[in-house]
């Protein structure tokens, strides 16, 4: 059973912590660097990885799942909730698991950056979907544009910010970042977050 699509990773398992339903974007996040579509047995790839990357194994309480979970560059705060439903189940529901895209740092740092340098509203658009680790031509499927007009919008962003990489684009981002974080944690976790953006800059040296 698969749920409707979402940006969110979403399980339902049942008290041994099989699947029970969940939806493509939760297999999408656990099973990469493989594509979904190469998964022969989503039903049991998904309750393997439950198993391996999900759950906490330092608990002894009874199953708990992680706080958060790395798919390749990107991490996502796991969200685990116990299900009780009052009724009559061929399974029963035991926990929903939530898989969200922690990208709060990176679009504070991205409203800063936008006032800083007056991006229009679709040019901030674009960097949204840039620091998604889009192509041009992925972003412009997103934002219903051609790949071109993508491109048109990161050299205007590029002019404004005097940088001619889309590498330099995220460098920008990611010393707003810093700043960011350094005012609103008092210097914590100012690493954690600089890695991430330099690691997808590093990804994408290109000029558009």
């Amino acid at each position: 059973m698969s749920m409707a699509p979402s940006n969110s990773g979403f399980l339902l398992l049942d008290a041994g912590l099989n699947l029970i339903a969940s939806n493509d974007r939760a297999l999408q996040i656990l099973c990469f660097p493989s594509r979904a579509d190469r998964i022969k047995q989503p039903k049991i790839f998904l309750a393997d990885r439950v198993r391996i990357a999900l759950l906490d194994h330092k608990n002894q309480d009874g199953p708990a799942f992680v706080k958060e979970f790395r798919s390749g560059r990107r991490r996502y705060i796991c969200k685990s909730f116990q299900v009780d439903c009052k009724g009559h189940y061929p399974v029963q529901p035991a926990f929903a698991v939530l898989l969200e895209r922690d990208e709060a740092s990176s679009y504070s740092a991205l409203a800063e950056i936008s006032e800083q340098f007056d991006l229009t509203q679709r040019e901030r658009e674009t960097i949204e979907f840039l620091l998604q680790g889009l192509t041009s031509k992925e972003i412009a499927t997103r934002m219903k544009i051609s790949p071109n007009t993508v491109k048109v919008f990161l050299r205007l962003v590029m002019v404004k910010m005097k940088v001619s990489t889309r590498s330099g684009i995220l460098g920008k981002i990611a010393g707003s970042s810093l700043r960011t974080n350094l005012l609103a944690n008092g210097g914590s976790h100012l690493q954690e977050h600089a890695r991430e953006l330099r690691q997808l800059a590093e990804g994408d040296q290109s000029p558009l």
